[in-house]
């Protein structure tokens, strides 16, 4: 995967001292990596976003918790054209239309499973057709 030579610096000033989220971060960037070799990642000052020639994917740390959120977790931003249709689907919302941006919560590295990715590998496929349309 594409990245900057200061990717693992910013990965470090990005989560501070938040290790727990950072341990998130990095499982799933592992999977990521290894599903989507082809894309690129960029710290942003918000998110840690994943592009495969538009913005499909991100991962941030909540900014505004909702009080049955876990203290501790990742955000996990994905790019549709549709909402998720999931109980892990913690917020939807259609910024433009036909363009849905879904964020599903991470709390425990179990949670970076084959549903996830599944969603993930949609919404890869979908960053690269959106300008086709």
């Amino acid at each position: 995967m594409e990245r900057s030579e200061y990717y693992p610096s910013d990965v470090l000033a990005f989560f501070g001292e938040k290790l727990r989220e950072r341990a998130l971060y990095e499982a799933l960037f592992t999977q990521m990596e290894q599903a989507f070799p082809e894309a690129s990642v960029k710290v942003q000052k918000s998110q840690i976003s994943f592009y495969h020639k538009h913005l499909f994917a991100a991962a941030s740390l909540p900014l505004r918790r909702k009080k049955d959120w876990p203290e501790q977790c990742l955000v996990v931003t994905i790019g549709l054209d549709r909402p998720l249709e999931s109980r892990r689907a913690a917020v939807k919302v259609e910024p433009y239309p036909g363009r849905w941006t879904n964020h599903v919560l991470v709390a425990r590295a179990e949670e970076i499973d084959e549903e996830l990715l599944g969603w993930l590998r949609e919404a890869y496929d979908f960053a690269w057709t959106k300008g086709k349309k």
